[in-house]
């Protein structure tokens, strides 16, 4: 076996700026293109006109939503395979690639202008006159299902675009009823924007006499990429995908935004090459945005606080259109957990999807997992408050025990494995929890309120999406292999991690083996991209496979060269030895000895496993403090003991849960996208107003993990990447409002703002 790598091989290159993003991609005379974008949250578009933009110096051509119809582009229907509550499917509103008619966000893409010039093309784009028709525009889901609110689609009545359900009401309803107690509670997750350091973007070239594109963007996956792009009418042989380095996923680099095909359509029409790179305050109003959940739960409990039932409520911004994977990941998901990591009977979900005139909501880091763990987390606080008992106790005494799994939870969800019990010893003892009252009062004694807040949670990981995931290893000429595999690296290290499980398994020194993910030229494989933590899970696991089917290939190989049977030949080591001697050949000096015939040596192998979810989960502790006098919170403390299988590289483990930890934090001290209520202008659209955490926010944060390996994979691992911000939500929360209680304060929404912060301390002093 191979040491562990220390550190990321990708580092060197994307630190010292030899990183190559889509801005950095070119092509000879290629022009340049810009966006008209509605400056309305909802208005009738009256009338367009392009004259004096087309007469402005350097502009090869314009193009309106007439165009991208008479090209058969069209905006897809969201991706949600289920129906809803009474088999209704979810409403979806006919609409194009560019906005006509009408407009519903502020942002919302009208016409395209491609120039010789970037500037040029900005500057003909301020030229297009457009006249509209003000209409009334809902830009909060309170407002949207309001009595008379403003129809946002004539196909999606009363803005409710779907209702969803989960569970069985009528046992909740009986559960609720007989219950000694019942804490209910209201919540917020604010609306987000991603905002990852590289603007969206891309470069398409037409190739006419073969009929395909080229098309360079930045992309958690090929595969993810070109079938986005089929969706929207260009079929996956008509465009060769190149991606290599990403600034930034999160979720929004997922799949084809509208841009992207007018870009398309306009390197065919134009025969050039067409690039387009979005400035910030695009990325403000037309990145999709995250989050934007209202949520209520009830939680019933005996007299000795063991769970009965669990009712959970949500009311989910869509933005103007059910997009892209937004519905799903705001009723399928949170279904897989509706218990988090409690054995409870009965559970109930009803979830509704209301659109109002804001920019459409997708995936964003958790991806409804974060939302899901804050409401069940606060209700169980708040349960233990209530009932006055321990909140570490009522924990304990409803954990899903070590020894029931597989588990399958109230709505028929098999939980892979896990050991919550030991995770929330693990954290307390890691924590100094016992010793947080004198912390406390050293706390009260400058002035100052401490709290401390722990969330025991689960998410599901290993999003499905493809049937099976593959992976190639191919054999160098000097020994060295490729692994040709169609993830999407988004900063997670995969060129790291993935040649250290082929290294591992071959015994090799993984410098010895490249990832290849953004390869147009590349082998066709089947799988997924990067997203619902699932890499490790699938492509971890079919690079493994892969490795090993290049050991079997190697045995007829090595019996041949040192002359015995097959039978007589074992591998260890990264060599094949004659069993009982010390006859032996290194895998790579065997590999050496082959011929390849047309780019094919006999060593090489596939490897692919079937899609299979896991279920990370951990226990985050999080201890703040607060200044009365200025409203500032401190995050003094944070600890994760996470259960994310099988560990690889402890490193890249550390890096996700930072990163997933700050983005959590982002969300509760700061960050949220605000539009005004009555006219839906966005009032957070720079960074002026937007708040964005920073590294200096929480002054120690470790990590730690009690692997708990999972049967549905064969590397026993779980999905880590999102696990730091779906633990974090309910953590911040729970130690905010402890601080609080001393001073007969309950419940804060977030985001936590010094401004907030203050005017609550005063109103609970009156």
């Amino acid at each position: 076996m191979s040491a562990a790598f220390k550190g990321r091989r990708e580092d060197r290159r994307l630190v010292t700026g030899a990183g190559r993003y889509t801005a950095d991609w070119n092509q000879s005379g290629q022009l340049y293109a810009a966006f008209l974008r509605s400056d309305r949250a909802h208005a009738e578009i009256v009338s367009i006109d392009t004259k004096a933009a087309s007469a402005h110096p350097g502009v090869a051509g314009i193009f309106t939503a007439e165009d991208t119809k008479a090209a058969g582009l069209v905006f897809p229907p969201p991706f949600l395979p289920f129906p809803g509550k009474g088999g209704q499917p979810i409403k979806v509103p006919a609409h194009g690639i560019l906005a006509s008619g009408r407009v519903r966000y502020v942002g919302e893409e009208i016409a395209m202008v491609v120039a010789a010039t970037a500037a040029a093309a900005q500057d003909a784009v301020e030229k297009i006159e457009i006249e509209y028709q003000d209409l009334p525009a809902v830009s909060d889901v309170e407002d949207a299902l309001k009595p008379g609110a403003a129809q946002i689609h004539a196909e999606i009545p009363g803005n409710v675009s779907l209702v969803y359900e989960y569970g069985n009401e009528a046992k909740v309803n009986e559960a609720m009823a007989k219950a000694a107690h019942v804490t209910r509670i209201k919540l917020y997750s604010a609306r987000l924007v991603s905002n990852p350091m590289e603007p969206k973007g891309c470069l398409a070239v037409y190739d006419a006499a073969k009929d395909v594109w080229d098309f360079w963007s930045s992309t958690q996956g090929i595969t993810m990429m070109s079938g986005s792009l089929a969706t929207h009418g260009i079929a996956p042989e008509k465009a060769r995908i190149h991606a290599q380095d990403v600034g930034g996923g999160f979720g929004t680099r997922g799949g084809a935004y509208p841009e992207y095909l007018v870009v398309m359509l306009a390197a065919k029409k134009l025969g050039k090459p067409v690039k387009w790179v979005a400035t910030r305050s695009e990325t403000f109003v037309s990145d999709h945005h995250g989050r934007a959940i209202r949520l209520s739960g009830a939680l019933a409990l005996d007299k000795e606080g063991n769970f009965l039932a669990f009712r959970l409520d949500w009311t989910c911004d869509l933005g103007a259109y059910p997009a892209g994977a937004g519905p799903f990941i705001n009723t399928i998901t949170p279904m897989l957990t509706p218990t988090g990591v409690y054995k409870t009977p009965a559970v109930y979900g009803l979830h509704h999807l209301v659109v109002t005139n804001t920019t459409p909501i997708a995936p964003y880091r958790g991806a409804g997992r974060p939302d899901g763990a804050y409401l069940i987390e606060r209700l169980v606080d708040e349960a233990a408050r209530e009932m006055k008992i321990d909140r570490l106790e009522l924990r304990r005494r409803n954990f899903i025990a070590k020894d029931a799994f597989p588990y399958e939870t109230p709505t028929m969800v098999p939980y892979d494995s896990g050991d919550y019990a030991t995770l929330l010893e693990k954290a307390l003892q890691k924590t100094d929890w016992a010793g947080f009252e004198k912390r406390r009062a050293e706390s009260k004694s400058r002035g100052k309120l401490r709290g401390i807040g722990l969330a025991s949670f689960i998410e599901p990981a290993g999003a499905a999406l493809a049937p099976k995931d593959q992976t190639l290893l191919k054999f160098g000429s000097s020994g060295n292999l490729v692994l040709h595999s169609v993830t999407g690296p988004t900063g997670q290290g995969h060129e790291t991690v993935m040649p250290e499980i082929v290294g591992r398994e071959l015994g090799v020194d993984p410098e010895l083996i490249t990832l290849s993910t953004g390869d147009p030229d590349g082998p066709p494989l089947i799988g997924g991209g990067t997203a619902g933590s699932r890499s490790m899970s699938s492509h971890g696991a079919a690079s493994l496979m892969a490795a090993r089917e290049v050991i079997k290939k190697g045995l007829e190989l090595a019996a041949k060269d040192l002359e015995v049977a097959v039978a007589d030949i074992e591998f260890k080591d990264g060599k094949y030895s004659v069993k009982g001697t010390d006859k032996s050949i290194g895998i790579i000096q065997l590999a050496k000895k082959q011929s390849s015939t047309a780019g094919s040596h006999p060593m090489d192998a596939g490897g692919e496993v079937p899609a299979a979810g896991t279920f990370p989960s951990g226990v985050h502790v999080a201890e703040v403090e607060i200044d009365p006098d200025t409203g500032v919170t401190s995050v003094l403390r944070y600890l994760t003991m996470d259960d994310c299988g099988t560990v690889i590289n402890h490193t890249l483990l550390e890096g996700q849960m930072h990163g997933g930890i700050m983005q959590g934090a982002g969300q509760v001290f700061g960050e949220e996208c605000q539009y005004d209520r009555a006219s839906g202008q966005l009032l957070t659209g720079s960074f002026m107003d937007y708040y964005m955490p920073r590294a200096g926010l929480i002054r120690d944060l470790q990590v730690y993990d009690h692997p708990v390996p999972s049967p549905t994979n064969p590397l026993g691992v779980k999905g880590a990447g999102e696990a730091g911000t779906t633990g974090s939500l309910p953590t911040f929360m729970n130690a905010v409002v402890d601080a609080l209680r001393p001073i007969g304060i309950h419940h804060i929404d977030m985001p936590i703002t010094p401004s907030k912060m203050w005017h609550a301390i005063r109103a609970a002093a009156k």
